[in-house]
């Protein structure tokens, strides 16, 4: 791990899963958000993903993304190690579609929740704007960029539906 300051810390359980998971990590720079992003798998190598929370928290890491297949069990794993919000992505398998890991994500015991949003890029996407919204509650400029941010998806919206309203205007 780097030894800079980190807001946002982007764990995934396998490389493979990287097309899948930075689309996050487009949205936290857009947000000049500081984020560290790496594998650690809480089976293969759950030593790591303890010394990567620790590391993290120690050089300011807020909030935690975790994306794993299959039994998805990262982001639970580092939701027992911290007390900072944990954000899971679930990804889609082969065999079940994310179904698996959907269900490992949410189902966390009392005390240990991990936040879960949709299956892998919308996931990603979403993962890194809630972790910008949980920042932003004690960041007023942060808040600002996201307000800013919806107001120009909110202006797209309205833009493509007067263009579809003139094209088919009958």
């Amino acid at each position: 791990m780097t030894k800079k300051d980190v807001s946002v810390v982007i764990l995934m359980g396998s490389k493979s899963d990287e097309a899948l998971v930075s689309p996050c990590v487009d949205i936290l720079q857009k947000l000049d958000i500081s984020y560290v992003f790496t594998v650690s798998s809480a089976h293969r190598t759950p030593e790591r993903t303890l010394t990567l929370v620790r590391e993290c928290e120690a050089h300011g890491a807020r909030v935690f993304i975790c994306a794993a297949g299959m039994a998805a069990h990262l982001a639970g794993a580092v939701a027992a190690r911290t007390t900072r919000p944990v954000i899971g992505i679930p990804i889609s398998g082969e065999t079940l579609g994310g179904m698996d890991a959907l269900l490992s994500t949410v189902q966390m015991p009392t005390g240990f929740p991990v936040a879960t949003v949709a299956l892998n890029r919308a996931g990603a996407r979403n993962a890194a704007w809630l972790a910008a919204q949980i920042l932003a509650v004690s960041d007023p400029e942060l808040n600002a960029k996201i307000e800013k941010e919806r107001s120009l998806m909110q202006a797209e919206v309205e833009a493509a539906g007067e263009e579809i309203s003139k094209k088919y205007d009958g």
